[in-house]
């Protein structure tokens, strides 16, 4: 079992009252419900900032493409599947 520590919050109290309805309608204790919220908001967050700390990188490292050769890809792709399509 994961260690875990307590941590005390300030909710609005129409939150506190939506959480304590979820908690029942789910036969989750508030705790769990709060503490999965939790996790779910940083396992995001910390992923976006990951993505943009690998494109800042990419950009350092020139492994960019510029915009007008990234369209001519795509025209290029789209034209082809019209083609065939045809």
């Amino acid at each position: 079992m994961n260690a875990s520590t307590t941590m005390t919050i300030r909710v609005p109290a129409e939150l506190k009252e939506r959480l304590e309805r979820l908690a029942q309608g789910t036969r989750r204790s508030r705790s769990f419900l709060a503490a999965d919220a939790v996790a779910a908001y940083v396992d995001r967050e910390l992923a976006i900032i990951d993505g943009i700390q690998q494109g800042l990188a990419d950009v350092a490292g020139g492994r960019v493409t510029d915009h007008d050769a990234a369209m001519g890809q795509i025209d290029a792709a789209i034209a082809e599947a019209r083609t065939r399509k045809a």
